[in-house]
C-alpha cells in the first residue's frame, strides 16, 4: 500500500560545494541518496514530494563536512499481509515461482500455486500450465498474486505470495 509520510534525513556535504548553489545541491543529494532506498519501518521510498525544511548547516569537528538536517514528504510502498498486488515473473523453477511487484521481490511456493497447474521443465522457457495449456505462466508474464506474508530486514522487505485465490493468477 501507498502512504505519503514525513520524514528525516541527514544530507553530509564536502566543502568544495557550499557556495551559491548550496541549496540545489543538497536537493539533489537528498533525492539521490533517499529515493529508491527501503527502510523496515516506512518500506521502500518511491519518490520525494515536497522539502519541508532545510536545517542550519553543522560544521563537522576533525573532518570539515557539513551535515544538514532535511525533513520532506515522500510517496512510500509498505506491503501488508493479504494485500493483492500485480507482479512480473522473474524465474521459474520447479520449487515455485519468483516476482517483483515493483521494488517488491515476492517467492511463490509450488504449493500456493493451483493443484491444477503443474511444472513443465521440457517446455522452453520453463513454465507452470494446465494439463489443455489454456493458462500457461513463464517468465516475464504478468500476474496477480497475494501477499501471504512479509518478511522485513533493516534495509529490505521480502514477501511470500500465493495464486490461490479467486481472480489470482495470470493477468491478460
Amino acid at each position: 500500500m501507498f502512504f505519503h509520510v514525513s520524514l528525516e534525513h541527514d544530507i553530509l556535504l564536502h566543502p568544495r560545494y557550499l557556495g551559491p548553489n548550496l541549496l540545489n545541491t543538497v536537493k539533489q543529494k537528498l533525492f539521490t541518496e533517499v529515493e529508491g532506498t527501503c527502510s523496515g519501518k516506512y518500506g521502500f521510498v518511491i519518490a520525494v514530494t515536497t522539502i519541508d525544511n532545510i536545517g542550519a548547516g553543522m560544521i563537522q569537528p576533525r573532518r570539515g563536512f557539513v551535515e544538514y538536517p532535511v525533513k520532506y514528504k515522500a510517496i512510500v510502498y509498505r506491503p501488508f499481509k493479504g494485500e493483492v498486488v500485480d507482479a512480473v515473473v522473474t524465474q521459474v523453477n520447479k520449487v515455485g515461482l519468483f516476482v517483483e511487484a515493483g521494488p517488491l521481490s515476492c517467492f511463490i511456493s509450488r504449493h500456493s500455486i493451483p493443484m491444477e497447474m503443474e511444472f513443465d521443465s521440457n517446455s522452453n522457457p520453463p513454465c507452470y500450465k494446465t494439463k489443455d495449456e489454456d493458462v500457461v505462466i513463464q517468465q516475464d508474464d504478468e500476474i496477480r498474486v497475494k501477499i501471504i506474508g512479509t518478511r522485513v530486514d533493516a534495509s529490505d522487505i521480502f514477501a511470500i505470495a500465493s495464486l490461490m485465490d479467486d481472480f489470482l493468477g495470470l493477468v491478460s
